[in-house]
């Protein structure tokens, strides 16, 4: 693999807050998936996002969704690795997805807003829904 090939690679799996914002402003076709436990996304979780624990991801628990969405898989920061499991048991399951990089903790420095018991104000997309 060449290095032009590996940016490509890295860049078609994974995206940061900025890119995972612009996605949600332009177009339906992404969906966050918080792949904490439901107590870290009760606490705290990027708007709109659904949770679903990486341990709890099945054929059955996923049957509901919709698999021409892309998920973006995301978890607490740099020190979780919540969002690579889940990412890839998605993508066992037979989902499109991707990874959020910095997770929650990077989506709040780049001042976006969250939801839950302790959420942050800040910036808020206007959903393409």
């Amino acid at each position: 693999m060449t290095q032009i090939e590996f940016y490509e690679a890295k860049l078609a799996y994974e995206m940061d807050p900025s890119d995972l914002f612009e996605a949600f402003e332009k177009s339906t076709d992404y969906i966050a998936v918080d792949a904490r436990q439901f107590f870290g996304f009760e606490r705290e979780h990027i708007p709109m996002a659904i949770n679903l624990p990486h341990r709890e991801m099945t054929e059955e628990s996923t049957k509901h969704l919709d698999r021409s969405k892309i998920y973006v898989c995301y978890c607490d920061g740099i020190g979780c690795n919540a969002s690579t499991k889940g990412a890839l048991k998605l993508t066992q399951l037979g989902f499109k997805t991707m990874e959020l990089i910095g997770g929650l903790e990077w989506w709040k420095f780049d001042g976006y807003a969250t939801e839950g018991k302790e959420a942050n104000s800040g910036s808020e997309f206007v959903c393409a829904c």
